[in-house]
């Protein structure tokens, strides 16, 4: 029997949804996760993570959890980096998302005593590809399909806000960790020497470690006045080849290999040119304006930290 208002992760057993847990559990909150596979959960869940099951598409069965949560974070979608963009992707991308958000939706709006906050996940292709342009949380969505699918997930979970709860949307950049998220992938061709730049490497690389990700939304739940949308990207954002070069130096490999355009086209299609090959400079203004202090505000600290 949980004693206190819990706090609820929809997605917790994936990469960033773990590291937050345990963020939360080392810091004496009572956390439950939400999971749709509780009979195959990762042995590297925290200890001491409780679960509920739901089917991602209505509050069956934990809905009644909301009632007074201390926060409810919602992390849960289709996995957007696995596999190309066929339409039959895009559609799981898109549906699993909206899914996810009308079910939290359900739940708070049957909750007599509210959540005290809502903490819905998005990420930095709301601005879609824009170049050298610095960009903060004032900017408008861009376009595209991946700017269109982080509208409609910010979207899926507003009608909390007309309920009287504290909402609030962070926006990812791409989050650096140990086990899971872009990081191994990454680091994989320097371990063979094979390292370099994607295309031509100019395209802009907005990041933020692991470990500031998790501490950046336990820093939004606790601070009561903090609601709207939030970057959560470190404040050095580089161009994808001096990233190169900052895990070349940490590896001691040479980036020198840069993967063609047009094979990561021919290779990844829609998911190359919205992605691997464009990029955003996004600045994580309202987060420090709320006085968020980074560990890991540059790229080498950040990858070095990874490889201790």
């Amino acid at each position: 029997m949980i004693a206190r208002p819990p706090i609820l992760i929809t997605g917790a057993s994936g990469f960033i949804g773990r590291a937050l847990a345990r963020e939360l559990l080392d810091a004496g909150y009572d956390v439950i996760g939400l999971t749709r596979r509780a009979g195959a959960l990762p042995d590297s869940l925290p200890g001491g993570l409780a679960f509920a099951p739901w089917d991602g598409r209505t509050a069956a069965g934990w809905g009644p959890l909301a009632e007074n949560a201390r926060a409810i974070v919602n992390l849960a979608g289709d996995n957007l980096a696995e596999g190309r963009w066929t339409e039959a992707k895009k559609a799981r991308i898109l549906a699993s998302r909206i899914e996810a958000g009308s079910a939290v939706v359900e739940a708070v709006r049957a909750a007599r005593a509210k959540p005290r906050v809502l903490v819905q996940a998005s990420a930095i292709g709301f601005y879609g590809p824009a170049g050298d342009e610095e960009l903060d949380e004032n900017d408008p969505s861009g376009t595209g399909f991946l700017a269109g699918v982080v509208r409609a997930w910010e979207e899926s979970t507003k009608a909390v806000e007309a309920l009287g709860v504290r909402r609030a949307v962070i926006r990812s950049g791409l989050v650096l960790g140990a086990g899971g998220g872009v990081w191994p992938r990454l680091a994989l061709p320097f371990r063979f020497f094979a390292g370099g730049p994607l295309g031509s490497g100019r395209q802009a690389f907005s990041w933020i470690s692991l470990e500031d990700e998790v501490r950046a939304i336990r820093h939004i739940i606790e601070h009561e006045e903090l609601a709207g949308a939030f970057n959560l990207t470190a404040p050095g954002p580089l161009r994808q080849k001096e990233f190169c070069r900052v895990v070349g130096r940490s590896l001691r490999r040479p980036c020198w290999l840069p993967v063609p355009a047009p094979l990561l086209k021919l290779l990844f299609g829609e998911k190359a040119r919205e992605t691997l090959l464009n990029g955003q400079r996004v600045l994580p203004r309202r987060l420090l304006a709320a006085g968020f202090a980074f560990r890991h505000p540059a790229a080498a600290s950040a990858v070095a930290a990874l490889l201790r």
